[in-house]
């Protein structure tokens, strides 16, 4: 009998059905990880800039996916949205929201005007690029304070992010950029003022960010094959908000 015959007739333990042999190469070695307890903690190995972009549905999604995950390390995480103040098929309590209020650590703030940039919808151009400025302005201050904060070192989990934080998602970002309402050099700018240890994640825009690929450190492309909304499906709630 072979090596690999010995593995495949092992006897499987309470971890599973698997063979103990092939369980062990494994993370959890075949027993599901218990969670832990929720402590402040400070992240080894941060500080790139992530980019998510493209005409599919889950550049925000996979923001607050990596922002959840980090928050249960322990770690200090803020969420600032850009042109998300709501519309008329998108109730104002968004789903993260309420999430973000059940977990420590992680804190949000939207600064987007009523409705959306270019969309017919009455919305006045001038209010729309106001609310990006002034969501730009706080973009720099957030970076300040992170940049005053030993962001190598564990931070109270209910500090205001005026205190720092480790990971800073700046939502649709890309896409103020992209409608001319923020200048593509300001978003530069905020990648040069970055503290070195800070994990930066920008999102939004359906049109390549060019300016942005040599300096973020991922640019992930997300591609619509077929999205609900061509076939007139609105905006549904627990999926899109």
């Amino acid at each position: 009998m072979t090596d690999t015959d010995d593995a495949e007739s092992a006897e499987p333990t309470d971890g599973g059905d698997a063979p103990t042999e092939t369980r062990r190469n494994t993370p959890g070695r075949g027993v599901r990880p218990t969670a832990d307890a929720i402590e402040p903690a400070a992240p080894a190995e941060f500080g790139l800039v992530q980019a998510w972009w493209g005409g599919g549905k889950g550049k925000t999604t996979a923001s607050l996916g990596m922002a959840f995950r980090a928050a249960g390390h322990g770690y200090r995480v803020h969420l600032l949205q850009f042109m998300k103040g709501g519309a008329d098929s998108v109730e104002d309590v968004r789903g993260e929201y309420n999430a973000i209020a059940a977990v420590p650590g992680i804190s949000y703030e939207n600064t987007g005007h009523y409705g959306w940039h270019r969309m017919a919808d009455g919305t006045e151009e001038d209010d729309h690029r106001a609310k990006a400025k002034g969501a730009m302005k706080r973009a720099r201050e957030l970076l300040a304070a992170a940049g005053n904060a030993d962001l190598t070192e564990p931070l109270p989990l209910d500090a205001d992010p005026e205190a720092g934080v480790h990971l800073l998602v700046l939502d649709e970002v890309l896409y103020a950029a992209d409608q001319g309402l923020i200048d593509e050099n300001e978003v530069l700018d905020l990648i040069e003022s970055k503290p070195a240890t800070l994990e930066l994640v920008l999102t939004g825009s359906h049109t390549e960010p060019t300016y942005l690929l040599e300096a973020a450190d991922l640019v992930s492309e997300v591609r619509k094959v077929k999205h609900p909304f061509d076939a007139g499906t609105r905006a549904r709630k627990g999926t899109e908000y």
